[in-house]
């Protein structure tokens, strides 16, 4: 496994690494190093699992035959565990099949040993950038949910009504209080949740898969 061209992978990444063969760990390792990315190494499924994830960008480089669980079975509890880690699968004993069911469940790549440096490099730079991705998203969706939580009952209730299209005096109607007070909520709740129109608003609401009915309640 020679390295090619370095690819753009380092920063705060890591890359963590179960094989159960210590020589393909070494040489996993010291590929990943020569482009400044922080490696954990580890021999089995259980081994890592006694550690805590990184809370920064990483991706895991999982060998699919490994004492206990597979490196597919431990895909499996991951994904049903509800964490995204990306997975780049590495194997001396592919098969069609078994690419076949690590890609449909996510992986972001299965190659098969012996593969190049750069395959490797590119495949986890793909991850980690797929993570990297995922933890903005998730960042942003605990932002705004957070904006959510400050408003007023009212003015979660009038924010419902007007993302899903009634016009000021229609929810006035609907919640019994007068024009003004909606416009006045409604004013609020632009202003908490950082939105600068109502299209914006509107946007938010579908981030935060609001509906009238029991958002209202």
């Amino acid at each position: 496994m020679t390295p090619g061209p370095q690819a753009p992978v380092a920063g705060e990444a890591v890359v963590l690494v179960v094989d159960d063969d210590p020589s393909m760990r070494q040489a996993l390792s010291d590929l990943f190093e020569s482009v400044g990315l922080r490696v954990q190494l580890f021999a089995s499924v259980p081994e890592l699992l006694a550690r805590a994830l990184p809370e920064v960008a990483s991706c895991l480089v999982l060998d699919v035959r490994l004492p206990g669980p597979s490196g597919l079975d431990f895909q499996e509890r991951l994904a049903k565990a509800n964490v995204r880690i990306p997975i780049v699968f590495i194997t001396g004993h592919g098969d069609i099949p078994m690419t076949v069911r690590a890609m449909k469940r996510g992986a972001v790549d299965f190659l098969t040993k012996p593969f190049r440096g750069q395959e490797l490099l590119d495949a986890v730079s793909a991850a980690i950038e797929r993570d990297r991705a995922q933890r903005r998203s998730q960042s942003t969706a605990a932002s705004l949910r957070a904006r959510y939580e400050s408003l007023s009952r009212r003015e979660r209730e009038v924010m419902a009504f007007v993302t899903a299209g009634l016009m000021n005096k229609q929810v006035a109607a609907k919640i019994g209080v007068t024009e003004i007070t909606v416009k006045i909520h409604r004013g609020n709740a632009m202003r908490k949740m950082g939105a600068k129109s109502l299209a914006e608003l509107v946007r938010m609401a579908e981030a935060l898969d609001m509906h009238p009915a029991s958002d209202a309640e």
